[in-house]
């Protein structure tokens, strides 16, 4: 097999693990699903391992496979362009057509190169010609023209000569984004949350369905307890990719976990997928948004889903949902902020909680109950746990 049947032989296992079309994966990496499957058949080589190499990514290759992946573009880049043939001529074309410019002032003579061993002869003159000398007359016209274009300026420029101030230049706006998004509070599976409240459980309602979940924690004041699940839902608004560059996460507070009960929605429930997700931990230094795998155990070997890390393409038709899992020891305040370019501009999002305000998750202070709910008996029943943790 040859290098390029190699090349393409790998982009094409690629594929096939990850299981998506040309035309997803494509949307991902911002280019076409034409421009991959030329990759893939062997009819193509790409001019820089770039956008292959964040498909050996986006596919969940190691940096392994990508270092043995950009060793076998490398083979292929060069049978497809093989070096310029010694001798051959690497600059421009000559062009045979007459000067256009000013015939060259002859310089005389020019003396020879010397020869080694013998002394070298004059240096030749190059003869500049001279430049014309102005008339005065023409001089002193151009000055009183300056003048009276000053003057005209002043007498033009208000009443009893005082200069009209000219107003200064508007600042330009600040663009919108060329996406729109929206952001959704989730339970784990649809069904499982801890919430921590300020309240003894007499004052605490039964809990809500999922869709009342932020109504009825904003009656309560109470906060995401442990774990703040979210999805991010973008939208492009033309035919045009925005690309989405990165997701970063931003804490601007930190403080000791709240001493207060935690109530947990439906305990112990569980689903028989778990979507892949950006996982974050809080309490880390330089918090980051890491890409992980989900899984669906609904077959009956049940399945990896391969994590998908940046960049994703989003257009008005083809929308992305971004999930993040975000856990915490300490009561965090945090933002996430979206990196993003298109048609040759760039920017970030700085995206909060449903209400504008920054996402809000605090750790069980040791020693603070746990309440789970008895819907048979309808009331809160009192737990024994404690630590930290939702």
């Amino acid at each position: 097999m040859g290098e390029v049947e190699e090349f393409a032989a790998r982009v094409r296992a690629l594929k096939t693990r990850d299981g998506r079309s040309y035309e997803a994966l494509g949307r991902r990496l911002g280019v076409s699903a034409s421009t991959l499957h030329r990759y893939g058949s062997g009819a193509a080589v790409p001019e820089s391992f770039a956008v292959v190499g964040r498909l050996a990514r986006l596919c969940g290759a190691d940096a392994e496979e990508v270092r043995e992946l950009e060793g076998h573009w490398r083979r292929a880049d060069r049978i497809r362009r093989p070096p310029a043939r010694a001798g051959a001529p690497t600059g421009p074309p000559a062009n045979d057509a007459a000067p256009t410019g000013p015939p060259a002032q002859d310089a005389g003579p020019v003396e020879p190169p010397a020869q080694d061993g013998a002394p070298a002869g004059p240096e030749p003159v190059v003869v500049t010609p001279a430049r014309p000398r102005r008339k005065p007359w023409l001089v002193g016209g151009a000055v009183l023209a300056v003048v009276a274009l000053a003057l005209g300026a002043v007498l033009l420029s208000g009443r009893g000569g005082e200069p009209r101030h000219r107003a200064a230049p508007e600042a330009k706006p600040v663009t919108a984004p060329p996406f729109t998004y929206t952001v959704a509070s989730l339970w784990e599976n649809g069904c499982g949350h801890t919430y921590l409240a300020d309240r003894p459980p007499a004052r605490v309602g039964a809990p809500p369905a999922p869709a009342d979940a932020a109504r009825w924690a904003g009656a309560l004041g109470a906060v995401d307890g442990g774990q703040t699940l979210v999805r991010i839902s973008v939208q492009g608004k033309g035919a045009s990719a925005v690309v989405l560059q990165g997701l970063h996460v931003r804490v601007v507070g930190r403080a000791e976990p709240l001493p207060w009960a935690a109530y947990r929605m439906d305990d112990g429930c569980g689903g028989a997928v778990t979507p892949r997700r950006f996982t974050v931990d809080l309490d880390a230094p330089r918090p980051l948004a890491r890409s992980v795998d989900g899984y669906d155990a609904s077959g009956e070997e049940g399945r990896t889903i391969p994590a998908v890390s940046f960049p994703y393409a989003v257009t008005a038709a083809e929308p992305e949902e971004l999930l993040v899992s975000a856990t915490a020891g300490c009561d965090c305040r945090w933002f996430l902020e979206l990196e993003w370019s298109a048609e040759g501009r760039s920017g970030a999002v700085r995206i909060g909680a449903p209400d504008g305000k920054a996402f809000r998750t605090s750790g069980r202070a040791k020693g603070s109950p746990v309440h789970a709910y008895d819907p048979a008996k309808g009331l809160w029943i009192t737990g024994a746990e404690s630590g930290q943790g939702g």
